[in-house]
């Protein structure tokens, strides 16, 4: 069963990246490129239709929403169009990831948190203070 789900992912993968680049391809009609933006962003979104908090009925909207807006997106993406979206999703998929900059990204991320925490730490007194007239 958890051989059947990484392969369920790996495919449900390759076919955002497919409906990405065929988004991209200036010849898929601007309808089938609205769709597949909207399709994208409800998918990175976390914002739902049902709340996922919600059980059994809360993921079923991603279970059911974002497979079948991938479906008519690629039904309804030119062949020639989806035949290079496919390539360029298997390349793509393909190509080494880079760890490095993840951790650079990850570092970044952090020194951003940690500024962010030790200004507000220093600054809170002082701006309570402010906001309730005491001097």
């Amino acid at each position: 069963m958890l051989s059947a789900l990484k392969t369920r992912a790996h495919q449900l993968k390759q076919q955002t990246l497919t409906v990405y680049f065929a988004a991209r391809d200036p010849r898929t009609p601007f309808w089938v490129r609205l769709l597949a933006g909207l399709v994208t962003a409800y998918a990175l979104s976390p914002i739902d239709l049902i709340p996922d908090f919600i059980p059994v009925i809360g993921f079923l909207d991603d279970i059911i929403l974002i497979p079948l807006g991938l479906a008519v997106v690629i039904r309804n993406v030119p062949p020639q169009v989806m035949e290079s979206a496919r390539r360029k999703a298997h390349q793509t998929a393909r190509k080494p990831v880079n760890y490095y900059a993840a951790v650079l990204f990850i570092a970044l991320w952090l020194s951003i948190l940690w500024w962010l925490a030790s200004w507000i730490l220093y600054e809170y007194p002082r701006l309570t203070t402010e906001l309730l007239f005491i001097n």
